[in-house]
């Protein structure tokens, strides 16, 4: 599974994308999990940390929005995570 990050969630994140090697069955929500498991360096001043950001953020899963955690995921999926954007 993969995972890409826009805006602030990538300041945060400290990468543009990244591979995770989950079981069979694995869920939005235990994605999320993995990701607040890596070890980060602090971001950028004026970013909020990264678990706060997927706290209030949208997903896409497949280009498809998702807003159930507990969609299951399956190996190649593509989560897309946007944080809150302002303006319009």
């Amino acid at each position: 599974m993969n995972v890409r990050y826009f805006a602030a969630a990538r300041a945060a994140a400290g990468v543009e994308e990244e591979a995770y090697d989950l079981p069979l069955g694995a869920t939005v929500a235990d994605l999320l999990e993995a990701v607040l498991a890596v070890e980060r360096a602090e971001p950028p001043t004026g970013t909020p940390p990264l678990q706060r950001l997927l706290a209030r953020s949208s997903f896409l899963l497949n280009e498809v929005a998702v807003k159930d955690r507990a969609t299951v995921l399956n190996p190649g999926d593509v989560v897309d995570v946007l944080p809150p954007f302002a303006g319009g």
